[in-house]
């Protein structure tokens, strides 16, 4: 795949802040990849309770074609960044005391 340059300053407007942007983007890339491992493991999970004398070959290739799949999938931080550029995530900030706007950083 192809390197692709991000235009920062789109991404920026999302939220109005780049950092703001980039947090989001990379929680949602933390969420996908623990998604993706449970998954891998469910399926490799599947692997495990065969003894020795049930390993043959087929199992192997059927083993290692599972992990081949996983490893050719979109990596979380791509997927994730998409899905911020294609407005697919939602989020919020916690709540202070009952205000749900963000105040303004005090001047120094």
């Amino acid at each position: 795949m192809p390197l692709e340059t991000l235009d920062v300053q789109a991404l920026a407007e999302k939220t109005g802040n780049l950092y703001e942007t980039v947090a989001i983007a990379a929680k949602r890339a933390r969420q996908n990849a623990a998604n993706e491992k449970t998954e891998l493991e469910e399926k490799l999970s599947y692997f495990e309770g065969f003894g020795p004398e049930m390993e043959d070959a087929r199992m192997q290739e059927e083993q290692a074609r599972t992990s081949i799949e996983f490893e050719k999938r979109p990596k979380p931080t791509e997927v994730a960044i998409e899905e911020v550029q294609n407005d697919e995530i939602y989020h919020r900030f916690p709540e202070d005391g009952g205000e749900a706007e963000k105040e303004p950083m005090a001047e120094l």
